[in-house]
Formats: structure tokens, C-alpha cells, sequence
């Protein structure tokens, strides 16, 4: 993740994102909300292809297919679309990481290993 993160540094600079004063509070306030607002569009773009997704998969169990035909003809359907809006979700993500200097791939197994820990915590007192 480190090697994805630092490859997005250098295509933002390379593109000439991220130009505005740091430190400035407006331009931080402003450049915060409108990755927020990208990455939620984004997200939104993702439920999208699952809408897209179920209707294909009622048009191919109309058409007689079975359930798990139709499903796996309409993930298929959607695979390329879905792979764009999901890789644009992660640039916006590597985008706030890197803003607040996280290291992402700590991060992630971090919130796993707290995961693993809470689950094995209920299981005990269940």
C-alpha cells in the first residue's frame, strides 16, 4: 500500500493536483470538503452498478435463467464499470490518506487485528 500511496503522490504532482496553500484553513476547509464530495459521488457510483446489476439479473431470470446464472451474467455486465468506480474510490481514499499522512496499509491490519479482537471478545461472553 505504501508503493500505491507514494505512486499517487507523484501522479498529483505530476498532474497538478493538490495546488493550493496548506496553509491556508479556507483553502484545507475547501480542498477537505470536495474530496468528501468526490468520494461520496463515487460511492454513490458504486451503488449504481449494484441497481444496474440487480435489474440485469431480473431481466435474465425472466428469461429463464436460473438465480445463480442470472446473477453471475449480471456481475459480468458490470465488471468493467464497477472496476472504474472502485479504483476511483481508492484514489480518493489514497488522497485523504496521504493528506493526513496516514499510512494506510498500517491502518487497514491495524482495524483487522481490532476486529479480530472484538469478535473473540463476543464470542467469549455470548
Amino acid at each position: 500500500m505504501e508503493k500505491l500511496q507514494n505512486y499517487y503522490r507523484s501522479f498529483e504532482k505530476e498532474m497538478g493536483y493538490n495546488l493550493f496553500d496548506e496553509n491556508s484553513f479556507q483553502a484545507n476547509q475547501t480542498f477537505l470538503l470536495y474530496i468528501h464530495m468526490l468520494l461520496t459521488t463515487e460511492v454513490a457510483e458504486v451503488a449504481e452498478e449494484f441497481r444496474s446489476m440487480f435489474d440485469q439479473s431480473e431481466k435474465f431470470l425472466s428469461e429463464g435463467y436460473s438465480d445463480i446464472e442470472a446473477m453471475a451474467l449480471a456481475k459480468e455486465s458490470i465488471k468493467d464499470n464497477l472496476g472504474k468506480e472502485l479504483a476511483d474510490c481508492l484514489a480518493y481514499l489514497l488522497k485523504l490518506a496521504n493528506y493526513f499522512e496516514y499510512d494506510l496499509e498500517t491502518e487497514l491490519y491495524s482495524k483487522l487485528e481490532e476486529i479480530k479482537r472484538t469478535r473473540k471478545r463476543y464470542k467469549i461472553h455470548k
